[in-house]
């Protein structure tokens, strides 16, 4: 049985490693779309090589969860803190793996100049990139407020990101011959929407570990 402050000192731990996914993931999102923008290939496979390293800190915290719960045999709150953490840290995965699909997609345009703007795209992937911080913050500050937050936004994504489909979806009409690239941009539209999404649930994963009940932001 370890003792308390041990225990605390693992929660500590956990909550560093979440920080420390997050940025990662915010980063390779950023990155991802610097890398659209600039039909860079070479950053493009930077972010596919980096992959594994956001992987790692997932087995991680799963790892040191698993041990706290063996261990102290948490109950409550403090148990909520460690469930929470695992289901963060599993959003936060698929967000990197979303953003690998992203610059999977500047590797397959292979540098071909890009037949169609990519419109709002970057400033919707900035407010989602704001939303991946904001997220990992409202857990450590357990700040419901901040996590509420995450439905708002997610609807302003939501809502871009069906303007930008409108646009795409006409484009395509307008010019058959830009069809099979224009659907890679839509699906970058899609990967971007999203994360959003993934950001919202790690906002509900708050409101639980907060008031122990789960609400459904992303309606």
């Amino acid at each position: 049985m370890v003792t308390r402050r041990e225990f605390d000192i693992g929660l500590e731990q956990l909550r560093n490693m979440l920080v420390e996914m997050g940025t990662k993931v915010e980063r390779a999102l950023a990155d991802a779309m610097n890398a659209l923008e600039t039909l860079d290939t070479e950053a493009a496979r930077a972010i596919v090589k980096d992959d594994p390293n956001i992987n790692r800190i997932e087995e991680n915290i799963s790892d040191l969860g698993a041990k706290l719960i063996a261990t102290q045999q948490p109950v409550a709150k403090d148990l909520r803190r460690i469930l929470v953490a695992l289901k963060i840290s599993s959003d936060l995965e698929r967000m990197g793996d979303l953003s690998v699909d992203i610059a999977k997609v500047v590797i397959r345009l292979d540098g071909q100049p890009l037949l169609k703007s990519i419109g709002e795209l970057p400033q919707i992937a900035f407010i989602v990139r704001t939303m991946i911080m904001e997220s990992i913050q409202s857990y450590i500050d357990e700040n419901v407020d901040l996590a509420y937050k995450m439905a708002k936004d997610d609807d302003q994504v939501d809502a871009m990101y069906s303007q930008f489909l409108r646009e795409t979806f006409t484009y395509m009409a307008e010019q058959p011959k830009s069809v099979a690239q224009t659907m890679h941009l839509s699906f970058v539209g899609r990967y971007i929407e999203r994360i959003a999404d993934h950001a919202t649930n790690i906002g509900e994963s708050v409101v639980f570990l907060v008031v122990g009940k789960r609400p459904d932001l992303n309606q």
